[in-house]
């Protein structure tokens, strides 16, 4: 149990340095972004930078969500404060709809009122700094979001993936505004890198909601936890009314567990120890309540009827 938590623990110092770092990384890229969309006089580098703004505000809700989300339960949270991570992954989805709005509402005047810029060699390269960096940083993000089982990680990740295909196609547009001259093409990026972020934002609202509204546990989870039970088949007659749900990086599972009433209470609780313990090795962060039940005294059972094999 001592290692358990000691695992736990440093999970989530790892989750909290990660969520740093990505702090870090958009500050830089926000002001480098904006400099450069300034200075050349382009819409879609500057909506590149609100994009980046937006990931850094994110990055700073991940980073307060890890955090708190981490702390044990309490009386006020006897199931832990995992939600925070969901709500933070919503308010993220959110933000991301406001900077395609903004986005969207610069390009379009920029095309009503026509388009001048400067030379966009800056730009290029600020796209291209901004496409390493990113690639590095959302890869680290994602490998402890999947590590930690943190949904506010992983949206962060999210974000930054988007950017970097979204800085991705601005910097092949700036290539060609350099070689063509056609300035117009700068507002039209900067309208489909809005309506990309849009469809990255629908996405993550879905996946932060459907935990908010303690949907069950994927499938593959599930048939984890049924395949466990099973292997103990010989020791129980069956189980039912299994619940399952998920609050940011944590699990809760109850099933009530139907075993013979010649069992002992000593030895009926040995075995709903046994699953509860193999379901938290397969699947770490689990909170199991098994209500154990007798079998039916007026229904006998093949078991029952052969001498069950399950007797005390």
């Amino acid at each position: 149990m001592v290692n358990q938590l000691n695992d736990i623990e440093l999970l989530n110092k790892e989750k909290t340095s990660t969520a740093l770092l990505s702090i870090i990384s958009n500050t830089c890229l926000v002001i480098l972004k904006l400099v450069a969309g300034f200075m050349i006089g382009s819409v879609s580098v500057i909506s590149e930078a609100i994009h980046s703004g937006i990931d850094l505000v994110a990055a700073i809700i991940a980073y307060f969500s890890v955090r708190t989300s981490s702390r044990p339960p309490d009386r006020k949270h006897a199931f832990g404060h995992g939600k925070i991570e969901n709500i933070s992954g919503t308010i993220e989805a959110l933000l991301i709809f406001i900077a395609a709005a903004l986005i969207i509402k610069e390009a379009y005047g920029k095309l009503s009122h026509g388009v001048e810029m400067e030379d966009v060699s800056l730009g290029i390269l600020v796209m291209l700094i901004s496409m390493i960096v990113n690639i590095f940083v959302s890869q680290k993000l994602m490998k402890t979001a999947k590590k930690t089982e943190s949904i506010a990680l992983e949206a962060d990740a999210w974000h930054l993936r988007t950017d970097v295909l979204t800085s991705g196609g601005i910097f092949l547009g700036l290539v060609a505004i350099k070689l063509t001259g056609i300035a117009i093409l700068d507002p039209i990026l900067a309208i489909l890198v809005a309506l990309f972020i849009i469809k990255a934002a629908i996405e993550l609202t879905v996946k932060s909601v459907k935990d908010l509204l303690d949907a069950k546990l994927p499938e593959d989870e599930e048939k984890t936890i049924e395949e466990i039970i099973t292997g103990y088949s010989g020791e129980h007659v069956s189980f039912h009314e299994m619940r399952t749900r998920k609050s940011g990086s944590d699990r809760f599972i109850d099933l009530h567990l139907v075993v013979s009433r010649n069992l002992s209470v000593e030895d009926a609780n040995a075995i709903s120890e046994r699953i509860k313990n193999d379901i938290k090795e397969k699947l770490p962060r689990t909170s199991v309540v098994i209500q154990l039940e007798p079998c039916s005294a007026d229904k006998i059972c093949n078991n029952c009827g052969q001498g069950c094999n399950i007797e005390s």
